[in-house]
């Protein structure tokens, strides 16, 4: 901000100096940010505008607390004053389970007692429901009732709901975790950061002063908490991060000054699978096919599949896979229509791949004009839709940029299965046994999931590949095509290939013995340019530095000739 002000003796005008204020939400800690800045800066903190909290620890350690909790909210609703109640709990099923449990309850009370119970209007909240049903936690309850709200950690910083007094914090949250050695997304229960225990409590004081029961004890929130919660940098792949710090010319990524330093071994990672995708030449530098993934706000695996879908002539059904990709599930599966909702899941199925499934959901919606009743009528999210749609338009106008023609294969899928090969052939898989696979490359053990087209198709193909491998009860592959194993030996020539009967072993290793020695030539080539661009720019800093000095006049001296200092005599 600049800001100036006349002078009262000669009308011109003083510029103070610049002035940053930089503002950061809570969870960021100060001590961060400021080692960043020239000088040192002063650090404010500012308090939220809430009233007080009265926090209530457990006395005893908790066995189960989706029993804890019901019961907690329970006694909440009978003896005390009004006010809405907030359940902290960690995903879908725990809050369905809670829910279920919050209404039985609700109805053994009123059949047992005599008196008249207070309604309690249970609203569960999580991600997956749809809009119309998140909605409902925002609309008033009815005169003489209480809402009790059960959400994951969504209603810690994302939703402010007004009427909340009284919360009830299990402790708990899911997080997703990243393992470089398998590959692997695991999304595992931990207990939430001592920051983040604050702002739940912090949600019980929003309209007035209220309460928040903590299902743990104070000990292991002083001791076994961890005072913030772990940077998301730090247990996610960071192939978007390298592909991003390449495009700005950082060369030696194990250097750079993060804010909070990753793992060196996810950064390695993710270099080498870019190298895989042939986004990284073999001395770490940016291909052509890598600086146009830079170009794409998409995960590096996606971008590669955007981009082989122009060299195969099926980009516009490539642009929709990957445009669904991007956004959450869009098949909705409420628990008491089950059945039903697994039946028009079905229709969708296209029985070799899952992402020419999500290809025909968005096709059949096109066709029906975009219709929002027609995906209720078919258990489908409107709004995850409609979100993919837009991420289609915007895609479509980097590759209008990029002067990229929009080419389409029409009906002829297995194309489409092709595109997608080429960007996935790491994350292939071959058959073990029935609906069991083992990743080719590691031997990691993975699963068709129940929801997968593949799942009830009848035969299991011998090959697959998959968009990403996620822990949960088991290794489950989600979202599985199946693919000729010939693609895999073309797409990805450095993992696979196809034995000859007329080659050898001898020549086999005789071929990766050039293939490593070219690759050593090319690495010893880079060293040689770099250090000779480092002797020519030692070489310009001394030119530049010489002429800069000024030339002693001296009577005598002839122009041109140089002045030699008399050398000194003695010690």
């Amino acid at each position: 901000m600049q800001t100036s002000s006349p002078s009262s003796s000669e009308g011109k005008t003083d510029r103070l100096p610049l002035l940053q204020v930089k503002s950061a939400p809570i969870l960021i800690s100060a001590s961060l940010v400021t080692p960043f800045f020239v000088c040192s800066v002063p650090v404010f903190h500012i308090p939220g505008r809430t009233f007080p909290v009265n926090i209530m620890f457990s006395k005893t350690p908790c066995e189960d607390y989706v029993e804890a909790a019901v019961k907690q909210a329970m006694t909440i609703h009978i003896t005390s004053g009004p006010g809405d109640i907030l359940i902290f709990m960690t995903g879908q099923e725990e809050i369905e389970a809670t829910c279920y449990a919050l209404a039985e309850r609700m109805e053994q009370l009123i059949s047992s007692s005599t008196k008249t119970v207070p309604k309690l209007e249970i609203l569960p909240i999580y991600s997956q429901l749809p809009a119309d049903l998140q909605a409902k936690i925002f609309q008033k309850a009815e005169e003489g009732a209480r809402k009790c709200i059960v959400a994951t950690n969504i209603a810690e910083t994302s939703l402010t709901v007004d009427g909340i007094f009284y919360v009830i914090d299990t402790g708990y949250g899911k997080m997703k975790v990243y393992n470089p050695r398998m590959g692997m997304d695991a999304l595992q229960v931990f207990p939430v950061s001592r920051a983040a225990a604050d702002q739940r409590a912090g949600r019980a004081g929003r309209t007035g002063p209220g309460t928040c029961y903590r299902l743990f004890t104070e000990s292991a929130y002083q001791n076994e908490m961890l005072p913030n919660p772990v940077p998301e940098i730090q247990r996610t792949n960071l192939g978007n991060v390298v592909l991003l710090l390449k495009s700005l010319r950082v060369e030696n990524l194990l250097d750079f000054d993060f804010m909070d330093p990753p793992p060196q071994e996810n950064i390695l990672n993710s270099m080498y699978q870019l190298w895989v995708l042939g986004a990284l030449n073999n001395v770490g530098g940016l291909t052509e096919i890598g600086w146009k993934m830079v170009e794409f706000p998409l995960d590096p695996t996606l971008a590669k599949m955007l981009l082989m879908g122009e060299q195969l002539e099926c980009l516009d059904e490539v642009l929709t896979i990957v445009s669904m990709l991007s956004v959450p599930s869009v098949f909705f599966r409420p628990k008491d229509r089950a059945e039903e909702s697994d039946a028009a899941r079905e229709k969708f199925f296209v029985p070799e791949s899952d992402h020419l499934t999500l290809l025909n959901v968005y096709l059949q919606w096109k066709s029906n004009q975009y219709r929002g009743d027609w995906c209720n009528d078919h258990f489908l999210h409107v709004k995850g839709l409609r979100k993919a749609r837009e991420v289609r338009s915007q895609l479509l106008d980097i590759l209008k940029t990029l002067k990229i023609p929009l080419t389409s294969c029409h009906m002829e899928w297995d194309v489409v299965r092709k595109a997608i090969c080429s960007a996935y052939f790491h994350n292939s898989a071959r058959l073990k046994g029935v609906g069991e696979y083992v990743n080719c490359r590691n031997g990691m053990p993975c699963h068709l999931h129940p929801s997968s087209a593949l799942y009830g198709l009848g035969y299991t193909p011998d090959y697959v590949v998959y968009h990403e491998l996620v822990l949960t009860t088991k290794e489950y592959m989600q979202c599985v095509t199946a693919v000729d194993p010939q693609w895999l030996a073309e797409m990805g020539p450095m993992f696979f290939s196809v034995k000859e009967t007329d080659t050898s072993l001898l020549d086999h290793k005789k071929r990766q013995k050039e293939e490593k020695t070219a690759m050593e030539e090319e690495m010893e080539k880079l060293r040689q340019e770099q250090a000779e661009a480092a002797r020519m720019e030692k070489e310009k800093e001394r030119e530049k530095r010489a002429k800069q000095q000024q030339q002693v006049a001296m009577p005598g001296l002839k122009k041109g000739a140089t002045y030699l200092r008399p050398r000194k005599m003695g010690l």
